[in-house]
């Protein structure tokens, strides 16, 4: 036993810088010898005796002895990073991974959310495996309702409509309560009356309080007053731990509390609450979860959340963290953002100056460029800045890769201003749809030297230069009008005097008014094609020389975009 249980804490340890989990360990050890399941309590006790050896070694001989005793553990780690864009899981079988995120219902899900949503998604179409949501609503004051709707609308989206099973924590309250009843039965957890500074201190310095020692009978009647007589503030559930653990943090914890705030599922019928980590670890034990993939800071939570496991009698998940991302320059807030939309600063969660993805997915971004963005990412310990810059950069080259193929090309000329060219002739401009997509078919536009330009491009039409309409003429400035200079291209393309090339509507009545929705929260008023007005709502195009755009309603008789990205 001694050898198994050493060459996994070797193993873990090297994985993380020096120190093992002995929840993590143990399911090596007992998925490598399934006999020892039976003695759980003395397969720990040799764990922690082994990993505090391990402990002490630098890595070098950790790597060493490793070498050693398990080369093939080595070999594996060797493997798994060499695997793609992702690094493979440990202990992950193809068809039985199950992963999940686990938001608050306190808004919809922002950037942030989508990066660790899109990398749990990911893991779980690669192991072909389970991708799951639970919405973690045991916090009745900091609940705002709509998200209900909003957080499983953009899972959804995100995922490609692959969410295998949607869960509300206040749906199971039953479900914790047995647990919790199971804890205080086994003597492992006990409802503390104690005054919570004075508990803080006790528990800082290791002393056990009064409320520790108490029977489980005693403990019994106190976890049903807990529903009946006490009162918010007045007890909570601890779990019983090593008061004297070096980590504070670990020594009794609670899992259940008492909060009176009306909740927008029960309303004021429930009032004893489950603490995060006791209701994830019951949750992932009962939803079957294989792999919690999240921030580095939820590593204390991860070890209270085996400690719950441990004493329950089930095996923890395996654990991986990412390091934080600090996206720069985004007010990812939801209490904020909310704030805002009330005082209104914006006009709801989508809109587009917003980092949340009902703005986004608004715009038109699509949920494969979300998904490379993470994958490029990756799962990695190390803590990263993104700045607004560089995130819209990487985001949009994603994006493009996705929509551009598909964007149609159209004109639309913003704040349109009519001039004569003299001497142009009367064309058919026939235009590519996609020009690299010729299959596509034309666009046909008529010209006949009355054009819209937008006054934009007027602006920077210099004297002296030799300017060109795309698809139809040259022509320059002559004393206070313009006169047209040729139809040929490489003509304009060889003068010594060329100036720029702009994009033109002819003169008509038949022309759609177009508006676009910029994410600088302006507009952009104009005309376009008339081929425009066959669009469904929800394309996306490309308007040349601009950007893309999505269609976001016709309305009036005018045609509303919603600027996407260059």
């Amino acid at each position: 036993m001694k050898d198994i249980i050493f060459k996994y804490a070797l193993k873990n340890a090297l994985e993380f810088n020096g120190k093992a989990n002995k929840n993590v360990v143990l399911g090596s050890v007992l998925k490598d010898n399934p006999a020892l399941k039976k003695d759980v309590p003395k397969v720990l006790k040799e764990i922690e005796r082994v990993i505090s050896e391990v402990e002490m070694l630098p890595l070098p001989k950790i790597k060493q002895q490793l070498q050693k005793l398990a080369p093939e553990l080595l070999k594996e780690k060797k493997e798994e990073a060499e695997e793609g864009p992702l690094k493979a899981l440990p202990n992950a079988q193809k068809g039985k991974v199950v992963v999940r995120i686990a938001p608050s219902p306190s808004g919809p899900l922002h950037i942030g959310h989508a990066y660790g949503a899109s990398l749990n998604y990911e893991y779980a179409k690669m192991y072909d495996g389970k991708f799951l949501l639970r919405i973690e609503d045991t916090n009745p004051e900091n609940i705002y309702a709509p998200a209900y709707d909003l957080i499983p609308q953009d899972t959804q989206w995100l995922s490609d409509h692959h969410v295998a099973q949607t869960v509300v924590q206040s749906s199971r309250l039953g479900r914790y309560y047995d647990y919790a009843e199971q804890l205080v039965q086994k003597g492992k957890a006990y409802v503390c009356k104690c005054n919570p500074d004075e508990w803080r201190e006790k528990k800082n310095q290791g002393i056990a309080c009064p409320c520790r020692n108490l029977s489980i009978k005693e403990n019994q009647l106190r976890y049903a007053k807990m529903f009946s007589e006490y009162a918010e503030g007045e007890a909570v559930l601890r779990l019983k731990t090593d008061i004297k653990h070096k980590n504070p943090a670990m020594r009794d914890f609670p899992i259940m509390r008492i909060n009176e705030h009306l909740h927008p599922k029960t309303g004021k019928e429930q009032k004893v609450w489950p603490l995060m980590v006791f209701a994830v670890a019951v949750d992932d034990h009962e939803l079957g979860v294989t792999h919690v993939l999240n921030g580095k800071d939820h590593a204390d939570n991860a070890v209270k959340e085996a400690m719950i496991m441990d004493y329950l009698g089930w095996k923890p998940p395996m654990y991986k963290h990412w390091g934080k991302i600090n996206f720069e320059g985004f007010t990812l807030s939801t209490t904020q953002t909310r704030h805002a939309i009330e005082q209104k600063q914006y006009t709801g969660w989508d809109d587009l100056r917003l980092p949340f993805l009902p703005a986004l997915r608004r715009r038109g971004y699509q949920p494969q460029a979300f998904r490379k963005f993470a994958m490029e990412i990756g799962l990695s310990l190390a803590d990263k800045t993104v700045s607004q810059e560089e995130f819209w950069k990487m985001i949009n080259a994603f994006n493009r890769e996705v929509v551009e193929p598909n964007a149609n090309r159209y004109f639309f000329v913003s704040n349109p201003v009519e001039i004569t060219i003299k001497g142009a002739p009367k064309k058919e401009a026939r235009l590519d749809l996609h020009p690299d997509y010729p299959k596509r078919g034309k666009r046909t536009l008529l010209a006949e030297g009355k054009v819209f330009i937008s006054q934009q491009d007027l602006k920077k039409l210099g004297k002296g230069k030799v300017h060109r309409l795309m698809d139809y003429c040259n022509f320059t400035l002559e004393g206070k009008g313009w006169k047209f200079v040729s139809e040929d291209y490489e003509e304009y393309k060889n003068n010594p005097n060329k100036g720029f090339i702009i994009h033109w509507l002819p003169v008509s009545k038949d022309l759609p008014k177009v508006e676009v929705m910029l994410d600088t929260g302006e507009k952009a008023l104009g005309v376009g094609e008339k081929g425009l007005g066959q669009l469904k709502e929800g394309e996306i195009i490309q308007l040349e020389r601009m950007y893309f755009a999505k269609l976001d309603r016709k309305e009036n008789g005018k045609l509303v975009f919603c600027y996407l990205h260059p």
